[in-house]
């Protein structure tokens, strides 16, 4: 595969060859500012077409990964994750019938996160340009903070018609929850839960590759 596109998926290549698949990032944050990480990679819309795929070698010159290559990676990703200060109860499932994979572990702080995914990057589970400055927090301003990521728009367009294809069903997810209620926003594309104490992001990944949604959100508790 090229380099370019590896760089926008993190943990699962076999979704690279499927235009359909969606992908989940979740944040349950306590008031002490402690919490749960989430993310799902979930193909199950493709399975069908994804399990022919997983038995040929190749697909349109792109080697087809392996199960075992999969799992390697997933558990390898797994154990920097444990080994990396702040953060504990790593788990992992994959489920290889309906192609839907999670990763989740328990923070002391959110910036935790971005430390687990800057040791991803060091070992080259994920590439270069994946964002891993993701989450801050400020406790004394009562404010949290989704940063914002750089753009992969001058990727995409070198990449061919086929491979832009990959992007066209493909959907992201981001959910934060929170035990304080939110008082207010700086990115209104995030909806409110009515309790107040939960925003949803819903966007196509080819509106966060071409920036058409920003992901940035700076977030006042009451």
């Amino acid at each position: 595969m090229k380099n370019y596109i590896k760089r926008l998926v993190v943990l699962l290549p076999l979704l690279l060859l499927t235009s359909c698949f969606d992908i989940l990032d979740k944040v349950n944050m306590k008031a002490d500012g402690s919490g749960e990480y989430t993310i799902i990679l979930n193909a199950s819309k493709s399975k069908t077409r994804l399990a022919s795929i997983s038995k040929m070698e190749t697909i349109n010159g792109k080697k087809v990964p392996k199960k075992p290559e999969i799992e390697a990676k997933i558990n390898e990703a797994a154990r920097i994750f444990k080994a990396t200060p702040g953060i504990s109860n790593v788990k992992t499932s994959m489920d290889f019938d309906n192609y839907i994979i999670k990763l989740s572990c328990h923070f002391t702080k959110i910036e935790n996160i971005n430390s687990g995914l800057e040791q991803l990057k060091a070992r080259n589970i994920i590439g270069k340009m994946v964002p891993t400055n993701i989450y801050s927090q400020n406790p004394e301003k009562k404010t949290f903070m989704r940063n914002k990521v750089n753009t992969f728009k001058s990727d995409y367009d070198k990449m061919s018609k086929a491979d832009k294809e990959v992007f066209t069903d493909a959907h992201y997810i981001s959910v934060l929850q929170f035990e304080n209620m939110v008082k207010s926003q700086s990115n209104n594309s995030y909806s409110l839960s009515p309790n107040r104490k939960a925003l949803k992001l819903e966007a196509t990944v080819l509106d966060l590759i071409l920036q058409k949604k920003p992901l940035q959100n700076t977030i006042l508790f009451q």
